[in-house]
């Protein structure tokens, strides 16, 4: 019934298994990874046909993880997957970019990419054998793909690069001082694809070196899908691309002039409307049958590209006549914003970005529910972009895919400044509002991000900034790069490269490439020139900072204390009683976790001392021969209780009271009394022993033996 194909490799410190055969046959091509005990199957299905009037290629990945594959329940009143969550779409796009630019030119067909995490054994991430379970499917399928890929994660630490680290060495890379790196790598035979990664102020070598030790690493997971394909893939589907080589001739020959004079136009709004001209200046040379040929808008975006590209190689002149390092004007401010904690806007040519900090409390940091655990997160960064950031109408909704990439990208570069929560106990939650786009607002976001937070006194190791790199190679091998990409260089040159960093290293690496042919050669030199860009961003950020930034009167004050493990239960109290009533008295917020760590928050400073104040007198332990102020609780014939310390009361015996013999301690005291007392320590019994005649009443100073010397002569 099943014709199954199954191969396997020992990858790593794992064994890695494609099968295909058994499950879902009706798709065109199914693959079930096995990583350890991570299982995901990949499906890949196409149309036969392209939809009449289609200009682009639709294709579409879905990720999804299954909360059975980790044993466990969903979330939330329904019980069931929702929509999909921040991971579930960052690793559909960690997926879409590297195979995307791999299909056949012109093929402009419907497919669908669904990978669905089967089984998950907390060590082993299942988006890389996502990656490698989506390339073998789509490999097998048929489907016109210039395949296959594959993908790996990398780990730095001590100098060595780690293949495939563990999600536990993973997690939260910011409180693991050895672990320096996060990156993941996506490639074929011969050539990188896709980096994407988390850093913590590494070299450019180091980065340059990671990226080829992954691409050597995935070299046999890439044999091994050639190997399940030589058994069991499909007959290739019979695609042809469309020649519409007349036609993109009688398109330059109706308006290259005009084309070019638009393109010579710096003004990024004006420019636009003189492209659309000349578009409808060339369709109005061009014959009926012309006109109607689905190929037209590829036609014209080819006469687009070569003017574009074709002048930048030639002449190192860019459409807004920079050279190809230079970076645009840039200006940066801050506290632009009465109420906020904290506010920057960055504007880099025609790219403007206004970012606000908020500082928040304990109670605002973000619970994430994952299939390998639940956490919680102290940072958070949300990008948005609307369509009047690029002049347009259009309509507004919740975050789509490319927010959510471009927010997590910045978000990355943040992080590896950020101080401890130990240092620093509060949620910073960064928004980014992009206002005016022309060129990388992921990475304005960085840079406004940097400042605002700055802005807000939030005490960074460094200043973060952020540049994105464009190359443009020509068939005959030469090739541009480019500093500070305008969106059109983006959208027809060969290479988007984001690089963001501080002054002593990389701490976020983004690249997707659109051809087969960048060399070890080109990415350094492209990481060399954007560490140069860098470092000017940096230098024009730093005039919009005059000082340390005051701390904000709007945000919450916070304050943390250490408590021993065994106290935290005196503190909170049976039901929560002593807790509650801590913050009902002082009008504090009070967080307690596990280890112990406690954050007290209030405007107002008082507040916080009060409850401070409590909660120390419940966990701290009197000290033996230290001078305490009491109050008189009770009398009785042997002597006075005193309330010295907190709570507790201990006993001033009569001989205690005064350096003569007394009838009875209500001769001297009285129920109320505010008293000096010394500790004089604990009898057997664990009862606290106190003194009033060693301490001075006035002044409250113990009273040495030289002092009483001239009261007895």
């Amino acid at each position: 019934m099943f014709n199954v194909t199954k191969k396997s490799i020992q990858w790593g410190e794992e064994t890695l298994t494609l099968e295909t055969g058994k499950v879902a046959r009706q798709a065109d091509g199914s693959v079930i990874a096995t990583l350890g005990e991570t299982s995901v199957m990949a499906n890949v299905t196409y149309a036969r046909q392209q939809k009449p009037g289609q200009d682009f290629f639709p294709l579409t990945v879905h990720y999804q993880e299954k909360y059975y594959a980790a044993g466990k329940v969903p979330g939330g009143f329904f019980k069931r997957e929702a929509r999909p969550t921040e991971k579930e779409t960052l690793t559909a796009r960690l997926i879409d970019r590297p195979i995307r630019p791999l299909f056949v030119p012109g093929f402009k067909n419907e497919v669908l990419v669904m990978c669905t995490v089967l089984s998950h054994d907390l060590v082993n991430d299942p988006d890389m054998v996502a990656m490698i379970a989506a390339s073998a499917a789509l490999t097998i399928s048929g489907a016109p793909f210039m395949g296959p890929i594959a993908g790996c994660r990398v780990g730095y630490e001590d100098g060595d690069y780690i293949l495939n680290p563990t999600i536990d060495d993973m997690q939260d890379l910011r409180l693991n001082p050895e672990q320096r790196l996060d990156l993941v790598v996506a490639g074929t035979k011969d050539a990188v694809m896709m980096v994407e990664s988390e850093a913590y102020e590494l070299s450019e070598e180091e980065m340059l070196g990671a990226v080829k030790f992954a691409h050597d690493q995935i070299q046999p997971v890439i044999d091994l899908i050639i190997d399940l394909a030589e058994d069991a893939a499909k007959e290739p589907f019979d695609f042809q691309p469309d020649d519409y080589s007349d036609l993109s001739a009688a398109v330059k020959a109706a308006g290259e002039d005009e084309m070019r004079a638009a393109f010579a136009i710096a003004d990024k709004q004006e420019r636009t409307a003189a492209v659309a001209a000349a578009r409808e200046t060339i369709k109005g040379k061009l014959t009926e049958e012309q006109l109607e040929d689905k190929n037209l808008g590829s036609a014209m975006k080819g006469l687009e590209a070569s003017i574009l590209r074709g002048d930048v190689v030639k002449t190192g002149k860019r459409i807004d006549g920079r050279r190809t390092d230079e970076i645009r004007d840039i200006v940066a401010e801050t506290g632009i914003l009465p109420r906020t904690h904290g506010s920057a806007l960055f504007t880099r040519g025609e790219t403007q970005g206004l970012v606000v900090t908020t500082l928040g409390t304990g109670d605002d940091e973000q619970f994430i529910d994952a299939l390998h655990g639940n956490f919680k997160s102290n940072f958070l960064l949300h990008y948005n972009f609307p369509p009047y950031s690029v002049g347009e109408v259009g309509r507004v909704g919740p975050p789509g895919r490319r927010e959510v990439g471009h927010g997590k990208l910045a978000w990355r570069a943040l992080q590896a400044v950020l101080p401890a929560a130990t240092d620093f106990p509060y949620t910073i939650r960064l928004v980014s509002e992009i206002t005016e786009s022309n060129g990388s607002s992921s990475m304005a976001s960085v840079c406004g991000g940097s400042l605002s937070m700055m802005d807000a006194g939030v005490p960074l190791k460094s200043a973060v900034a952020g540049v994105a790199m464009g190359l443009i190679l020509e068939d005959d091998g030469s090739y541009a790069i480019l500093s500070d990409i305008l969106g059109d260089e983006d959208h027809l040159g060969d290479m988007d490269f984001k690089v963001a960093g501080t002054e002593a290293g990389i701490t976020s690496l983004q690249m997707d490439i659109k051809v087969a042919g960048i060399t070890p050669e080109i990415m350094e030199k492209a990481l060399a020139q954007a560490k140069e860009g860098r470092i000017h961003i940096l230098g024009e950020m730093n005039k919009a900072l005059s000082g340390a930034a005051d701390f904000s009167v709007h945000a919450p004050r916070i304050e943390t204390m250490q408590i021993p493990t065994d106290k935290i239960r005196e503190v909170i109290g049976s039901g929560g009683k002593v807790i509650r009533e801590i913050v009902e008295v002082s009008g504090a917020k009070v967080d307690i976790n596990d280890e112990g760590i406690i954050k007290i928050a209030s405007a107002n400073g008082d507040a916080i001392k009060k409850a401070y104040d409590m909660i120390y007198s419940i966990v701290a332990e009197p000290e033996e021969g230290a001078v305490y102020t009491g109050t008189v609780v009770k009398i009785v014939d042997f002597g006075a209780f005193v309330n010295f310390f907190g709570k507790r009361d201990g006993l001033v015996h009569v001989s205690q009271i005064e350096n003569r013999r007394l009838n009875h301690p209500s001769d001297v005291l009285k129920e109320g009394q505010e008293v000096k007392v010394k500790l004089l320590g604990f009898d057997d019994r664990g009862k606290v022993r106190l003194s009033m005649k060693v301490v001075d009443q006035e002044t409250g100073e113990e009273i040495t033996a030289e002092k009483k010397e001239p009261a007895e002569g």
